[in-house]
């Protein structure tokens, strides 16, 4: 009797497991524009975070999927990091340094990846990203939350 009820909590068991896994895959991240009334020639389909939550002290890979209504020669990236609220970094990247340029017309992605230190804090941030031409007009403005949580040790013992 007691091997039958061992049997069904690990068959319950492995079936919350199972159908659960899908659950904890990493969530969609919620994408809003700076200026909702705004036309933006790039339209962001979507944010992807790996690892999600960010670990300090190791690498973070932002990808960004785009599309735009028309070719992009060149032009930057400028992407601004706020914790609770208090803007704490700022960068701005060529943007041929993360995608192929020219950018055709269509579909694109741009993929940035960065070692946050060590001492990093855990907790809620904010990012802001904007996209601008070679003439220095907007092309996009995208505002998303991302959490960073402390990176694994390694311990000598």
């Amino acid at each position: 009797m007691e091997f039958q009820s061992l049997s069904r909590f690990y068959l319950l068991l492995s079936l919350t497991i199972l159908f659960l896994a899908p659950f904890h895959a990493q969530a969609k991240i919620k994408v809003t524009y700076c200026d909702k009334k705004a036309d933006y020639p790039v339209k962001v389909s979507g944010v992807e975070i790996s690892p999600d939550p960010v670990e300090s002290g190791k690498p973070a890979t932002f990808k960004i999927s785009a599309t735009s209504s028309k070719a992009i020669y060149g032009g930057e990236v400028v992407i601004g990091v706020s914790y609770v609220g208090v803007p704490v970094h700022t960068e701005r990247i060529d943007l041929c340094h993360e995608v192929s340029c020219p950018v055709a017309n269509g579909n694109f992605l741009i993929s940035h990846t960065q070692t946050l230190p060590s001492i990093t804090p855990p907790g809620p941030y904010s990012l802001k990203m904007t996209l601008k031409n070679d003439r220095d007009e907007v092309l996009t403005c995208i505002k998303f939350n991302f959490k960073i949580v402390f990176g694994s040790f390694v311990s000598d013992m």
